[in-house]
């Protein structure tokens, strides 16, 4: 099996002008296919040639013959045309691009944005694909990844961001990269001039995340038992349900849990073994598992991750009458701690 290209080396080709005929961008995350399509658009053509030689179209208002035919065109007074397909997912009769790819036109770069979904690798035309073009699936990213996005997201623009601040963001946007791209924008224009390094303090400041109660630090309390600590954190919540709500803490909760139970599994119970174990980035992120495994056996954590799931389920209304979700929060933490 051929390996798979990535988005990092699709980027290194279209600045080195290394065009492929045909782009198929597949996948269930967005901002990739939006990254790459763009960077086509803006860069290949000079603005007089995109007049006549860049042509957008959608798949709920085309077919494959007319882009097909589209493709086929000679560019005018210009090297290459671009033609982009949104919303390729809603294309009919997608197998009949086969026949294109016989022979694809040399001078016309063929875009599609397929989201939402993926082509049968098994296929004829994905294998057509790979060999005239450039096939790529843009998948989600895990939890675990997140960091490392927002790290190379920042490095990019010549700016750091310490630890702490990335579990912050990572919690608090989630795996929406569109929209922690727009975030991490906000939090560069708000550097004071000179800064190129984003704090804890700063995200508290500029995105309305505090600092010293959100989820970060009430996995952080869980880990240790720090009851004080947890208590703490859950009181904040309550009083500040609208910033803090339960669904996003117990999914925080459930993921760290979740993992906690994959890591008894290791053939090694150390940084690398745990790493290894659970995909994650670097030994150092296995540091709270191997701490947590000091406080909570796996028969303890099994527990915890059934009282989890009763929590989620008690949250939407299922034999829960009027019990408030600060209530259940507090409920939830206590059944962790002891």
């Amino acid at each position: 099996m051929a390996k798979e290209i990535t988005y990092e080396e699709i980027a290194r080709n279209l600045k080195n002008k290394n065009y492929a005929p045909v782009y198929f961008l597949m996948g269930e995350e967005d901002y990739y296919i939006d990254r790459i399509s763009e960077y086509i658009m803006q860069y290949v053509l000079t603005e007089s040639e995109k007049e006549f030689n860049q042509t957008v179209v959608y798949g709920t208002d085309t077919d494959i013959a007319s882009v097909i035919n589209a493709a086929r065109r000679y560019p005018m007074m210009s090297k290459y045309q671009v033609v982009v397909v949104r919303e390729a997912q809603n294309l009919k009769n997608l197998d009949e691009l086969t026949y294109y790819l016989q022979k694809p036109m040399l001078s016309t770069i063929l875009v599609f944005c397929y989201k939402h979904g993926a082509l049968d690798r098994r296929k004829k035309l994905t294998a057509e694909l790979e060999k005239v073009g450039v096939l790529f699936e843009s998948r989600k990213l895990k939890d675990t990844q997140l960091p490392g996005f927002i790290a190379s997201y920042l490095k990019r623009r010549q700016v750091e961001i310490e630890p702490k601040a990335s579990e912050m963001m990572a919690e608090f946007v989630g795996t929406d990269l569109n929209r922690m791209a727009g975030e991490l924008e906000k939090l560069i224009i708000t550097l004071p001039k000179g800064q190129r390094r984003i704090t804890p303090e700063q995200i508290e400041q500029n995105i309305g995340i505090s600092k010293d109660f959100n989820n970060f630090e009430l996995r952080n309390a869980l880990i240790v038992k720090d009851v004080f600590k947890a208590n703490r954190i859950v009181k904040y919540f309550e009083e500040n349900p609208k910033h803090n709500p339960l669904q996003v803490t117990l999914a925080v909760l459930f993921n760290f849990f979740a993992n906690l139970m994959l890591a008894y599994y290791a053939p090694q119970k150390n940084e690398e073994g745990v790493a290894a174990q659970l995909s994650l980035r670097s030994p150092w992120q296995a540091r709270d598992y191997l701490a947590a495994m000091k406080h909570y056996s796996g028969v303890k954590v099994m527990k915890i991750i059934e009282c989890i799931r009763q929590c989620d389920v008690r949250s939407k209304g299922v034999n829960n009458a009027s019990v408030s979700d600060g209530e259940l929060l507090r409920e939830l933490i206590y059944q962790i701690l002891h």
